[in-house]
């Protein structure tokens, strides 16, 4: 396996193992949680920072007004990205998270398209089409738009398209979307103490322990993640991050035993589908590229 792999393998494996992590936390709000995922990377980011020596260009973006608030926007996003996928696997409901990360790459198309302008082709538009009648067919069987689902995928989207159109890396990206967020978080985690909510406080050492851990565990799988990215085709990468909904689907249904019935199923196979015709024009416009240039 060549390095790029190993770091997308890595990433991919640690993102589909988040439910089994973040399932130890139950006697903790998930809003705590989240406050403290912000707090911990940040400073895990920082130790990095300091190691590498690498400050230059925060000098340099504090002086920048709109990368500030297009940054602001990103960290809010991320925010909530966070703080629905903690809800969610806190409450039973990992299958419904997955479906978010499953429909996501077609949410990047439908926001590239409509946002950045990027042409559609007609087995995009039927890959799409058939995501969101499976987005329908779920609907009618709950009786409810998949609420949990949709927010996941469009939150990652937007956040994913912002990324996209900014000046900064991963590293540098990720630290300024946590300090943003930094102030926030403490702010709130002190009114918790100051009104003896602390969830933190009240756990046991191995817990806070594994909360700490949250700073690492967020960071390390991202850099993983952007090392990857620099050395593999996109198509590739796009279809080695189907390992973490498929991970995370396994993981609701097999061990937590979450309800998948044929209705579900059903519902589930259209948006599969779409993302196969998505997957395999992405691959055969790949291998035709090369082919054409020779």
């Amino acid at each position: 396996m060549n390095p790029g792999m190993l770091s997308a393998a890595l990433a991919f494996l640690a993102w589909g193992l988040f439910p089994l992590y973040f399932k130890l936390f139950q006697g903790i709000a998930a809003q705590e949680i989240l406050a403290h995922r912000m707090v911990w990377s940040l400073l895990f980011l920082a130790v990095v920072l300091l190691w590498r020596r690498q400050w230059a260009w925060l000098i340099a973006a504090a002086g920048k007004p709109r990368l500030l608030a297009g940054f602001a926007a990103s960290a809010l996003l991320l925010a909530a990205n966070w703080g629905i996928y903690i809800w969610s696997v806190n409450h039973d409901r990992v299958v419904d998270a997955s479906l978010g990360y499953f429909i996501n790459p077609l949410v990047n198309v439908v926001l590239g398209f409509f946002v950045l302008g990027e042409r559609m082709r007609p087995v995009q538009w039927t890959a799409v089409a058939l995501a969101a009648a499976g987005v329908g067919w779920l609907t009618w069987q709950a009786g409810h738009p998949p609420w949990i689902s949709l927010a996941l995928g469009l939150t990652f989207g937007i956040y994913s398209l912002l990324r996209k159109t900014a000046s900064l890396g991963a590293l540098e990206g990720l630290s300024l979307e946590t300090i943003l967020l930094f102030p926030f978080a403490v702010v709130y985690l002190a009114w918790l103490a100051q009104h003896g909510q602390n969830g933190f406080a009240a756990a046991t050492p191995l817990t806070q322990a594994l909360l700490a851990l949250s700073g690492p565990i967020t960071a390390i799988p991202l850099l993983l993640f952007a090392a990857a990215a620099r050395q593999l085709s996109l198509s590739l990468l796009g279809l080695m991050q189907y390992m973490v909904p498929t991970m995370q689907l396994l993981l609701g249904v097999w061990l937590y035993h979450e309800p998948f019935g044929i209705g579900r199923l059903a519902g589930f196979a259209l948006i599969w589908g779409g993302l196969a015709l998505y997957s395999a024009d992405g691959m055969l416009r790949a291998w035709r590229r090369p082919q054409a240039a020779g």
